[in-house]
C-alpha cells in the first residue's frame, strides 16, 4: 500500500466515524472541498498546512497524518539515515508550508548542539534536564523511536555513564527537546517532532563517532 492509499484510508475512516462528507469536513477544516476531494483522489499532494487543518478538525495526532502521508517515512524506517538526507528532506518541507523563509543547514545544528552542550555544564543546564524533561515528554505526548533514544540518554545522564563529552552531548539533546526555542519556531509544530528527531540523530552519531557503542546499548 501506497502512501495515497494509506492516507485516503485514514481520512475516510475518520470522516465515516464523524459523519462528515467531504464537504463537511471541507467547511469545518477551511479546506476547500475540491482540494481535499483532489488529496483524497490523489491528484494533488497533501501539505503541511493541509494536515494542520485537518488535525484539529478531525481530532487526530499530526504525527498521525504525517505518518499516512509518508511525510516521517525516511525518519522511522531506518536507523542510518544520511544526516544531509534528512536535512534535505525537512527543507523540502519547508517549502510547501509557504511560512517560513529561513534556512535549515547542518552548519545551524552543529551551533545548536555547541551551545546547549555547554549548557549542560552548568548548574542551571543540568537542573533544567532533571526536573523539566519527564514533564515535556507528559506534555507533548512525543512517541517514536528518537524518544527512545532520548529515555535511555536521560538515564545515563542521571547516572553520570559515560565520558564527560558523552555527558555533555547527552546533556545538549536532552536540553533541546525540553527547551522550545528549536531552530524552526513553534507554529511549525509537526516539522519542530522532524526536527527534534534530526537533532537527536546528529547527537547519537557524535557519540558513536568518537567511541565504538551506541548510547542504545545496554
Amino acid at each position: 500500500m501506497n502512501n495515497h492509499d494509506t492516507l485516503r484510508e485514514l481520512l475516510g475512516h475518520l470522516m465515516e466515524e464523524k459523519a462528515l462528507s467531504i464537504r463537511k469536513l471541507g467547511k469545518i477544516s477551511g479546506i476547500d472541498h475540491a482540494t481535499i476531494s483532489k488529496i483524497m483522489h490523489g491528484k494533488r499532494k497533501i501539505n503541511i498546512a493541509h494536515l494542520q487543518k485537518l488535525s484539529r478538525s478531525l481530532d487526530v495526532e499530526l504525527m498521525t497524518l504525517m505518518e499516512a502521508a509518508g511525510y516521517t517515512t525516511e525518519f522511522n524506517k531506518k536507523k542510518d539515515v544520511e544526516i544531509q538526507d534528512s536535512i534535505e528532506m525537512i527543507q523540502k518541507i519547508l517549502k510547501t508550508t509557504n511560512t517560513y523563509d529561513g534556512a535549515f543547514t547542518l552548519e545551524q545544528i552543529e551551533q545548536e548542539i555547541a551551545y546547549y552542550q555547554n549548557y549542560s555544564q552548568s548548574d542551571e543546564g543540568r537542573e533544567t534536564i532533571l526536573q523539566e524533561f519527564q514533564a515535556k515528554l507528559d506534555k507533548t505526548g512525543a512517541l517514536g523511536p528518537y524518544i527512545v533514544k532520548l529515555r535511555v540518554m536521560f538515564s545515563r545522564f542521571c547516572t553520570k555513564q559515560g565520558t564527560i563529552r558523552e555527558l555533555t552531548l547527552m546533556g545538549a539533546a536532552l536540553l533541546y527537546f525540553i527547551i522550545t526555542t528549536d531552530l524552526l519556531p513553534d507554529y511549525l509544530l509537526p516539522i519542530g517532532f522532524l526536527d527534534d528527531a534530526l537533532i537527536i540523530q546528529v547527537i547519537s552519531q557524535h557519540i558513536e563517532s568518537k567511541k565504538g557503542f551506541s548510547v542504545l546499548e545496554g
